[in-house]
C-alpha cells in the first residue's frame, strides 16, 4: 500500500530559505535546464580533453556550439572549462573520452528532447553520433 513521505526533501534540507517560503520552488524546466546545461558542460569538457589530445578542427566547431548552448542555458554565464589533463594521448584514452563522450551526449539528448530544445538536441545527436563513429560503433558514411 502506498506510504506518503513525511519527511522533508533532502534539497529542501540544504536550503533552508525554500523551506521557509522565502524563496520560490524551481519549476519542472528550470530543473530541467540545469540538468541539460550539467551534461552539456560535462560533454564540452571531455571535448575539450580529445582535442588536447587529437586536435581536429570539428572538435573546436563542437567546443564553441556546446559553450554557446551552456551559456544560453545559464541565462548567458558562460561555462567553467577545466584544463585538458597532462596524461598521454594512447589510443585507449582516447577511445574512453569518446566513450565518456557518446554517454554525455546521449544524456544531453535524453533531457533535451524530454523540453523540446530545438536547439541542444540536433547539437547532442550530432556528438552522439560522432563519438560512436569514433568508436567504431556506427557505419561511416
Amino acid at each position: 500500500m502506498y506510504e506518503p513521505i513525511r519527511t522533508p526533501s533532502v534539497h529542501a534540507m540544504a536550503d533552508p530559505a525554500r523551506t521557509e517560503g522565502l524563496l520560490p520552488r524551481r519549476s519542472r524546466e528550470e530543473e530541467l535546464d540545469n540538468r541539460l546545461a550539467g551534461h552539456l558542460t560535462a560533454l564540452l569538457t571531455v571535448t575539450d580533453e580529445i582535442r588536447a589530445h587529437t586536435p581536429d578542427a570539428e572538435l573546436d566547431d563542437a567546443a564553441q556550439r556546446l559553450d554557446a548552448q551552456v551559456t544560453r542555458l545559464c541565462a548567458g554565464r558562460a561555462p567553467l572549462r577545466a584544463e585538458p589533463s597532462a596524461a598521454g594521448a594512447d589510443a585507449s584514452r582516447v577511445a574512453a573520452l569518446h566513450q565518456r563522450a557518446h554517454t554525455l551526449a546521449g544524456q544531453a539528448l535524453a533531457v533535451a528532447t524530454s523540453r523540446s530544445d530545438a536547439a541542444a538536441a540536433p547539437l547532442a545527436a550530432e556528438r552522439m553520433e560522432v563519438h560512436a563513429r569514433a568508436l567504431g560503433l556506427a557505419e561511416v558514411g
